[in-house]
């Protein structure tokens, strides 16, 4: 097993990380590990909230909008 280092880790940050460590009763590497596991699926599951939720208009209030926005960008002084 190697040994890696993270930089610029101030004494209290480390302090509370061990701290936590010691509670949940793991080594530090073990919650470590936990921890960048949580962060990718909280991660993952944000984008597949963004991606996949219901579409926040129809189809045809869709085409409605689009055609406002084109007439909007054709009156006098709007910059293209």
């Amino acid at each position: 097993m190697a040994i890696k280092t993270i930089k610029d880790i101030d004494e209290e940050t480390w302090t509370k990380f061990r701290t936590i460590a010691v509670k949940q009763r793991l080594k530090t590497a073990q919650l470590f590990k936990r921890m960048v596991e949580l962060h990718e699926n909280s991660a993952d599951a944000v984008w597949e909230k963004i991606l996949h939720h219901e579409p926040l208009l129809t189809q045809a209030e869709a085409t409605v909008w689009k055609k406002r926005v084109a007439q909007g960008r054709k009156e006098y002084g709007f910059r293209t």
